[in-house]
């Protein structure tokens, strides 16, 4: 993410920030990228304290809807791709209105608008199956992204402006071993077993998991063989959105 521009976080005013805090930082990817745009001070918070040992700088361990700060604490409160997991999306950004005396951004995935090109045929269309299958047993909004200034609205911010930036991954030759790895899950089926429990937590039935893993596995297997053959191409698209709300 924003290694190829950043011009969606112009209205985020990280020039102008003196402490800014990062809500679910995770590994701290877009603490990074926060640092890299504001001479202030920015504060990583996750509930998990051993992500937080990737992030560097200082790091506070806490829930993104109890946060451990006071009212006010920061000039900027911003999340990425935190709200599309939670189950009350809303409790999290009362919070960070609470925490924050100037703005608040979330920037969030439409991951049901998610598209994949490739130069095996049968992917796009087994892709979007999947993702269909597993986001109907996921149990949280996943399309939050394009609709999160109602949230905003509804925590009492008003909104500035929703900003969209497109996450683009590619694979081509050269094949990096990451990509090398995807190929192989999907000759093996792996990634759809391993959500299988999160999947027929939906209204997939087993049958239609199992069938659906057999025609990935097929696909997988096409993969593998262009990867040989270096003709394998792959373009994912995932549409995020930067909604910036005023205190």
């Amino acid at each position: 993410m924003w290694a190829d521009s950043r011009e969606a976080l112009a209205d985020l005013e990280l020039g102008d920030c003196q402490r800014v805090l990062d809500v679910g930082c995770g590994t701290g990817e877009l603490t990074r990228v926060l640092r890299e745009e504001t001479d202030g001070t920015v504060v990583g918070v996750d509930a998990d304290a051993g992500l937080l040992t990737s992030v560097g700088g200082p790091t506070v361990q806490g829930d993104a809807t109890r946060l451990p700060f006071a009212a006010d604490s920061f000039d900027l409160v911003v999340c990425q791709a935190l709200l599309i997991n939670l189950p009350d999306p809303g409790a999290a950004v009362r919070e960070f209105a609470r925490v924050a005396s100037q703005r608040v951004a979330a920037v969030e995935p439409n991951n049901a608008a998610v598209t994949v090109e490739s130069t095996v045929e049968a992917e796009p269309p087994l892709a979007r199956r999947a993702r269909r299958f597993y986001l109907d047993g996921v149990g949280t909004d996943v399309a939050l992204g394009s609709d999160a200034a109602d949230l905003l609205r509804e925590a009492g911010l008003d909104v500035v402006s929703t900003r969209r930036y497109d996450q683009v991954r590619e694979i081509a030759p050269p094949y990096g071993e990451q990509a090398i790895r995807s190929a192989r899950r999907k000759a093996t089926g792996e990634g759809l077993a391993s959500d299988r429990e999160t999947i027929l937590d939906g209204e997939t039935t087993p049958e239609e998991l199992d069938r659906l893993r057999e025609q990935w596995r097929e696909m997988g297997r096409t993969v593998v063989e262009q990867m040989g053959d270096r003709a394998y191409e792959r373009r994912e698209t995932v549409p995020f959105f930067v909604t910036v709300g005023r205190v």
